[in-house]
């Protein structure tokens, strides 16, 4: 096994780590998920050390050391010069004594065996240990042999371990879905026995998980595997009720709503978080106003859908920045059908909303998925294109001082007036002062 010869900050790091570590007459392991993704070729997105030195002798060993669980032997290390965002987590072997709240053992033992320290983690695949120095891998749990099966398996007895931290019963599905494999078939019907429990975990744990498996890759397939498990409608009984939703086929012949969502996530490629959820959440109104008229219909799908979502949010304790952006997403996917008919007032300040990128993704991403129609999508594009950032906000021609000196009294009047000339601005018809005032003097005479 050779490691890579270009290191990243943080896996030159963990080397001097385990170099230190070992100078010292400590043992000094990389684990888990770096271990499995240098084993699958994939870059690895974090790099964890164990040990048999205690938390004190770490911190002892290293200046720039924080402890991050000192109940459980975990030290945060970071490199002397500040220079990089590199970081380590420096954990001692351990063994766990019994789970009392489905997240965190009450007690722990430290142990001088990374036998013993395997034999607690969660699927064999993060149970692996590598030698930084020979590359040779110490692995107790099966897990090489999973890893060229590409099965996701639970170490020891399935229940037993997602009894002692319920959110793995979620973590299953994220590392099935990103790596693209099976889930080994008793931890499968273990997660299906045990879906309720997810309800006990923290929220923000739910939603952090929720996003990595919308975020990592294999969207499409990762909310398949939470319908098929019972998980989804613990976490997201909204999303799972998209499910045999039919639509209009001369407008979605792809399927139902549910179909059409998974589609659209399938083809998420790298998405920001809000993003993601946006594509989650973008018809989620959709149940709630079916009717079948002259054809089937959503009447008021959106803003019901707006509601709905921010039910959702506030539940999993999005932030306020995040979720006004996941909400802008849904209230406007809509609009994009009628771009092409749009003045053009109405037009600029659609396009410059926040993160505007992300509502021109979204409705790529919604034709795709259902009739393939992208006019739309290709003429906002062009004018987001050809309009400078001074022709979408272009410095106000009047503002409510002028309007007080010309005798206006402050009021909802003042909103009406200054969103008139800026109309008139954005659509061309107004270019000075001077014209903008006689305008207000004509449309607004007092």
């Amino acid at each position: 096994m050779v490691l890579s010869a270009n290191l990243t900050p943080s896996e030159a790091l963990a080397h001097r780590i385990t170099a230190s570590l070992r100078g010292a007459g400590f043992g000094g392991l990389l684990v888990g998920g770096c271990v499995r993704d240098i084993l699958l070729a994939r870059e690895p997105k974090d790099w964890d050390v164990a040990t048999d030195a205690t938390p004190d002798q770490i911190l002892s060993l290293f200046p720039n050391a924080n402890l991050v669980g000192a109940k459980f032997g975990v030290v945060l290390v970071r490199p002397e010069a500040q220079q990089d965002d590199a970081q380590v987590e420096v954990a001692t072997f351990r063994s766990d004594g019994v789970y009392e709240d489905g997240r965190r053992p009450a007690a722990v033992r430290f142990e001088k065996s990374p036998e013993q320290d395997a034999a607690r983690r969660d699927f064999t695949v993060n149970g692996l240990f590598m030698d930084p120095v020979g590359g040779q891998i110490l692995d107790f749990v099966g897990g090489r042999d999973d890893l060229h099966s590409q099965v996701i398996r639970a170490i020891g007895d399935p229940e037993s371990r997602f009894r002692e931290d319920h959110l793995r019963l979620l973590r299953a599905i994220r590392f099935a879905a990103r790596l693209g494999f099976r889930i080994e078939p008793r931890t499968f019907q273990a997660i299906h026995r045990m879906a309720p429990e997810v309800r006990t975990v923290a929220p923000e744990r739910v939603r952090d998980e929720l996003t990595r498996i919308l975020t990592e890759g294999s969207a499409s397939r990762g909310f398949e595997l939470l319908a098929a498990s019972g998980l989804l409608e613990q976490v997201l009984p909204e999303v799972a009720n998209l499910k045999g939703v039919e639509q209009p086929p001369e407008f979605h012949p792809e399927g139902d709503v549910w179909v059409h969502t998974l589609l659209l996530l399938e083809k998420l490629d790298h998405p920001t978080p809000t993003l993601a959820w946006g594509a989650l959440l973008h018809d989620i109104g959709k149940p709630s106003t079916f009717q079948m008229a002259d054809r089937i219909r959503f009447n008021g799908h959106v803003e019901a859908g707006v509601e709905i979502a921010r039910h959702l949010l506030n539940r999993l304790r999005f932030s306020r920045e995040d979720a006004d952006q996941i909400l802008a997403l849904i209230a406007n996917h809509m609009k994009f059908k009628d771009a092409l008919d749009m003045r053009e007032s109405t037009l600029k300040r659609f396009i410059r909303q926040p993160a505007f990128e992300e509502h021109l993704e979204l409705h790529r991403l919604d034709c795709l998925s259902s009739n393939g129609y992208t006019a739309s999508y290709d003429y906002v594009k062009a004018r987001v294109s050809s309009l400078s950032e001074e022709a979408l906000k272009p410095v106000p021609l009047l503002t409510g001082r002028e309007l007080i000196e010309r005798g206006y009294q402050p009021g909802p009047l003042f909103s009406e007036i200054l969103h008139a000339v800026e109309d008139a601005q954005l659509e061309g018809t107004l270019q000075s002062a001077e014209e903008a005032l006689r305008f207000v003097e004509r449309s607004y005479p007092h």
